[in-house]
């Protein structure tokens, strides 16, 4: 084929892709009207579902208007009988579709940070009050991959909805569609949930650059006063050899089982996360440089604050400041620093 034929192709194509994208926006934008926003969790009822035949669904159908031609064309009894049994059967099977989707209850979504270039997830949490098991739930956000679970009868379950590896930066999670084919894959019913949720997504943590080892601001700041002192850790498990002093023994009275306090020694430097002090050209390789530090610093378990233009995240150290930081990097626009 020449290259003006396969332009010329292509060229036909394009408008024909438009109006298929035009046509399920509106679809959308009318769906989301009649439904309106969700607010979870949502028990899913008879007039948010839809039901339409599948692929092999309509193959079938017309294999049976066939059959029903030619059994009314030779008066064949046997063959009226047949088509009339399949066609019994079909709505049967469209009647178990759709009640393998009513009812079910969707109580929570949660989508965890991720960085960028890595794939990511959001849960979809389940729950099946009626007394069978729901089979074959299939899942998917707009563009992405579908995943598939079931879901037994009076059990709760978590759908992994798979997200291909995402840029820097808030992704919007607008709806999600829960869809079956079970029984026979000859129906499909499907409906939408429209929820107002995000996925964080951090810099890619890279960079070779050295972290600062003090205050930028105020050079030999100490985070702590007074040497020697510890931080609370956490609990853990009794362990042989452990001091009795450790044991956490009001816990042990509430009938916990024999844990002990852990602590461990406080940082002595404050690193302060300066996006001005980065000296790097492309801002992304900064914004990567900077995660790398914020990660690195809450593995040595070191205070740290992160400076970036419009906003300053106090030092603090802990899983909770290191989601700030990171969050912040994931919202930062270069715009910002100009």
């Amino acid at each position: 084929m020449s290259e003006a034929a396969t332009a010329t192709d292509a060229r036909g194509w394009r408008p024909l892709s438009s109006l298929r994208r035009g046509l399920a926006l509106r679809i959308a934008a009318a769906v989301r009207r009649r439904q309106g926003a969700d607010v979870l969790p949502v028990a899913l009822q008879r007039r948010r579902l839809y039901i339409l035949p599948s692929r092999a669904g309509v193959a079938l159908g017309a294999l049976l208007f066939l059959m029903l031609l030619a059994g009314l064309n030779y008066g064949n009894s046997l063959a009226l009988f047949l088509t009339f049994l399949l066609t019994a059967f079909c709505l049967v099977a469209m009647q178990q579709c759709h009640r393998n989707l009513q009812g079910l209850l969707i109580t929570a979504l949660h989508a965890p940070p991720v960085f960028a270039g890595r794939p990511a997830t959001v849960h979809l949490a389940l729950g099946n009050t009626a007394t069978h098991a729901r089979f074959g739930i299939a899942g998917r956000l707009d563009g992405e991959a579908e995943a598939r679970m079931d879901v037994g009868a009076q059990a709760d379950a978590l759908l992994a909805l798979p997200v291909a590896p995402p840029r820097r930066g808030i992704l919007p999670i607008g709806r999600v569609r829960l869809a079956t084919t079970h029984p026979f894959g000859i129906f499909r019913a499907w409906t939408w949930l429209h929820v107002s949720a995000e996925l964080v997504v951090y810099p890619s943590a890279e960079g070779t650059q050295p972290m600062p080892q003090q205050d930028a601001r105020q050079p030999g700041l100490q985070a702590r006063r007074g040497a020697g002192v510890d931080e609370w850790a956490g609990l853990r498990p009794f362990r042989d050899g452990d001091s009795p002093r450790q044991v956490d023994w009001k816990a042990y009275a509430r009938e916990a089982p024999l844990l002990v306090k852990e602590y461990h020694a406080a940082g002595t430097e404050l690193h302060r996360f300066d996006y001005a002090q980065v000296r790097l050209p492309d801002a992304e390789a900064r914004l990567s440089q900077l995660a790398r530090w914020v990660v690195d610093a809450e593995a040595r378990g070191e205070r740290y604050a992160l400076e970036l233009p419009g906003l300053s995240v106090p030092a603090d150290h802990g899983p909770e400041q290191r989601h700030r930081c990171l969050a912040a990097l994931a919202r930062f626009t270069p715009a910002a620093a100009r």
